[in-house]
C-alpha cells in the first residue's frame, strides 16, 4: 500500500512539472487495456514512461543500491528522465514516444507475465519501461550474460586445447605405455559431422604416425579431470536429459556427446536386430531387448533411457524388412566415449590398440579434493591463459604428442548465440570458473559470472540469479534491465564489435530467421530464449529515426512461447519503425561528451 501510495505521488509531482515544462499540452486520456499489475506498471506508470522514464519512472538502474543510484521511487529520478525528454526534442517528439508505450503496452497484455525495456543508447533515456526491473527466467538469454564475461576474462584469443600424451617410451615404433587424451573443455572435438565424423581425432591419428607408432601396447585413457563436479544442474528438466541440449559437460568431449543408435532388421523371426552406433564405439552401454518378428508387430521398437547414467534400452519388436529405427541420445560417459572412438579411429587407420578405453572424471569430488589431487589423473601443470598453454606433464614419464585447440573464442560465440548452443555456454561457464575463481565447475562458473555482472557490468544483484550458463535451469534469473545493463556496458566495450557480431540478425536465413519483411529485418540483432512456458528476446534495433535502441522482452508463465513469439516480433518491428521528430542524441549536443555508458548507467 505504501509502495502504490507513493506511486501515486510521484505521478502528481510529474504532472506538476510537465505543467510547468509544456503549459499548453494535453496528454489526453491514459492509455487502455492496461491493467494494473498486468506488467508491473500501473496506467500512469505507462504515461510516466511516454514522457521518457521508466514504468517506475526513472532510467533503468536507477536504484537506490551499493551504486549509489537513485531509487526508481524518488521524485528526482522521474525528474531527471523527463529533463531529458525535454531537451532532446519537443512535444511532438514526446507524443511519439507516449505513442510507443501505448503500442508496446497493447501487444504485450497477453496471458502470463511481461516484462520489456527499451533504451536509447544514443538519447540516453528509457523509452518503455513495463516491469523492467522485475527478474524472470530468462531462457537463453543468459547466454548475452556468460558471452559478455568470457570475452572479458577469457579474451578473444581464447581457444580450448586438448592433448595427446604418451605415459611410456616408443621403442620401434610401439608404445610401451598408454596413450592419455586430455580435455579442458573443447566442444568442438568431434563435431557433429557427418562429412568427418572422427573430427579432429583424425589430428591425432597423423601425429601417431608422423613419429613412426604402429602400436599402442597399453590403453587409451580419457581424462576429463579439468572439470570438476556435476556434469548437469540438478534443477535441468529430467525429461531433457536424453537430448542434445542437455548433453552432460565434460573437459573431454566429443561430437557434442551425442552418439545416433541405428537399430536394423533381419529376414528371419524371433531374432534380435542389430545395433549400430555412429560414430561406431565399444564405449556405449547398450541393452538389446528387442526382436525381430514376421508380420504386424506387438510393441513397437523403442529406444529409452530413463535416466542419463543407465545402459541405452532396445526394446520392442520390429518387423523383418521394415526400415531401420535411429535416435540421437546423449553419452552418459564422455570421457570413456571420446576414448573409444579414439581406440576405433586408430585401429581403422591401422595402428593396433592392444588395451582399451578407460576414463577418468572428478564429478564427485569437492573442490578442496580436486585441488588436492584426488582425481587420480596423472597429468598436472595444466592452466587456462589466452592462447598459452603450459604442457602437462609428471615427472618425465608423459611427454606431449599433438595438441589440438579450437577454434577463437568468437567463433565458439557464434555457435553459443545463433544456434543456442547449450554444451557451448556450459564448458565455458566451467573454464570461467576456473579462470576467475579457481573451481571449474557449475558453483565456480556461477560465481565468476554472477561477480562479472555486479562488478564489472554493474548489474544490480537483486536483478540476477546464475544457476548455469546456458538458461536451461529454470530456476536462472534476469530482470530485462539487467539484460540491457549488458548490452549497453558491451557496447561501450573493447570486444563490443565481436560480441555483436555473435548475435543473430532479424531477417536473414543463417541467423534469426524472423520478422521477414519489416522494418527489423537486416537490421535487428538480437538472442532468443526459449523453455517450457518461457520466451525471451534480448538485443539491438535501429530505429527509422537512426536511434540505436537496446531492449529485452521476457515472457514467464506463457501458455505458448511460439505465441510470445509473435509478440517479440511485432514489438522488435515497432522499435524498428520509431522515431520522434526533431530528436538530436544528447551525445552531440554542444558541451556533451559521448560516454560508453550512456543510457542504462548515466546515474552511475
Amino acid at each position: 500500500m505504501a509502495r502504490t501510495i507513493g506511486r501515486l505521488l510521484t505521478c502528481s509531482l510529474l504532472a506538476v512539472v510537465v505543467a510547468i515544462l509544456w503549459p499548453h499540452h494535453s496528454f489526453g486520456p491514459e492509455p487502455e487495456g492496461l491493467e494494473a499489475g498486468a506488467h508491473g506498471p500501473s496506467a500512469s506508470h505507462a504515461e510516466a514512461a511516454a514522457i521518457g522514464g521508466g514504468a517506475d519512472g526513472g532510467a533503468p538502474g536507477s536504484e537506490g543500491s551499493a551504486h549509489g543510484e537513485p531509487s526508481l521511487e524518488e521524485p528526482g529520478a522521474e525528474a531527471i528522465s523527463l529533463a531529458a525528454a525535454a531537451g532532446s526534442g519537443n512535444a511532438a517528439s514526446a507524443a511519439s514516444v507516449r505513442q510507443l508505450v501505448e503500442d508496446l503496452t497493447g501487444l504485450t497484455n497477453r496471458p502470463g507475465d511481461w516484462g520489456v525495456l527499451a533504451v536509447s543508447l544514443d538519447g540516453g533515456d528509457t523509452l518503455v519501461n513495463l516491469g523492467g526491473e522485475l527478474p524472470m527466467a530468462p531462457a537463453s538469454n543468459m547466454k548475452i550474460f556468460t558471452s559478455a564475461a568470457a570475452l572479458h576474462h577469457l579474451g578473444p584469443d581464447f581457444r580450448f586445447p586438448t592433448w595427446l600424451l604418451a605415459d611410456g617410451s616408443v621403442r620401434d615404433g610401439v608404445l610401451e605405455g598408454d596413450l592419455v587424451l586430455y580435455g579442458t573443455g573443447d566442444p568442438t572435438l568431434g563435431l557433429r559431422n557427418p562429412d568427418r565424423p572422427t573430427g579432429a581425432l583424425a589430428d591425432f591419428v597423423e601425429a601417431l604416425r608422423s613419429q613412426g607408432i604402429h602400436t599402442v601396447r597399453g590403453d587409451v585413457l580419457g581424462d576429463g579431470t579439468y572439470f570438476r563436479g556435476d556434469p548437469r544442474r540438478p534443477s535441468w528438466n529430467p525429461d531433457d536429459l536424453n537430448d542434445w541440449f542437455a548433453a552432460p559437460v565434460s573437459a573431454l568431449s566429443f561430437n557434442e556427446n551425442m552418439v545416433s543408435i541405428q537399430v536394423r532388421s533381419r529376414a528371419g523371426s524371433g531374432g534380435v536386430p542389430q545395433v549400430v552406433t555412429h560414430p561406431r564405439t565399444e564405449g556405449l552401454p547398450v541393452v538389446n531387448r528387442a526382436r525381430i518378428v514376421q508380420g504386424a508387430t506387438g510393441t513397437p521398437l523403442a529406444i529409452v533411457r530413463e535416466d542419463p547414467d543407465d545402459p541405452i534400452e532396445i526394446r520392442g519388436d520390429l518387423r523383418a524388412g521394415a526400415g531401420d529405427v535411429w535416435r540421437a541420445m546423449s553419452v552418459s560417459d564422455p570421457q570413456l566415449y571420446a576414448a573409444s572412438v579414439l581406440v576405433a579411429t586408430l585401429e581403422a587407420a591401422g595402428i593396433r590398440v592392444t588395451g582399451s578405453a578407460s576414463s577418468l572424471d572428478a564429478r564427485e569430488l569437492e573442490l578442496e579434493d580436486w585441488m588436492d589431487g584426488a582425481a587420480g589423473s596423472r597429468v598436472s601443470g595444466t592452466h587456462l591463459q589466452g592462447t598459452s598453454s603450459k604442457d602437462p606433464r609428471e615427472g618425465g614419464s608423459l611427454r606431449t604428442l599433438w595438441v589440438h585447440h579450437s577454434a577463437p573464442l568468437p567463433e565458439l560465440l557464434h555457435t553459443v548465440n545463433h544456434r543456442s548452443h547449450n554444451l557451448f555456454s556450459e564448458v565455458l561457464l566451467k573454464a570461467l570458473g576456473r579462470q576467475v575463481v579457481g573451481d571449474p565447475s557449475f558453483q565456480g562458473g556461477q560465481e565468476a559470472l554472477t561477480r562479472y555482472l555486479v562488478d564489472v557490468a554493474g548489474v544490480h544483484p537483486d536483478e540476477i540469479h546464475v544457476e548455469d550458463g546456458s538458461g536451461l535451469s529454470r530456476l536462472n534469473r534476469a530482470s530485462p534491465r539487467a539484460l540491457v545493463r549488458v548490452l549497453e556496458h558491451m557496447a561501450g566495450d573493447a570486444e563490443g564489435p565481436l560480441f555483436r557480431a555473435s548475435i543473430p540478425q532479424a531477417g536473414t536465413r543463417q541467423g534469426l530467421s524472423r520478422m521477414h519483411r519489416t522494418p527489423a529485418a537486416g537490421n535487428l540483432r538480437a538472442k532468443t530464449g526459449t523453455i517450457h512456458r518461457v520466451s525471451a528476446l534480448s538485443g539491438v534495433v535501429t530505429t527509422a529515426g537512426g536511434e540505436e535502441v537496446l531492449f529485452s522482452i521476457i515472457a514467464n508463465d506463457v501458455p505458448s512461447p511460439w505465441a510470445a513469439k509473435r509478440v517479440e516480433d511485432e514489438v522488435g518491428a515497432r522499435l524498428a519503425s520509431f522515431s520522434r521528430p526533431g530528436f538530436t542524441p544528447p551525445s552531440t549536443l554542444p558541451g556533451r561528451a559521448a560516454t560508453g555508458d550512456r543510457a542504462v548507467n548515466r546515474e552511475r
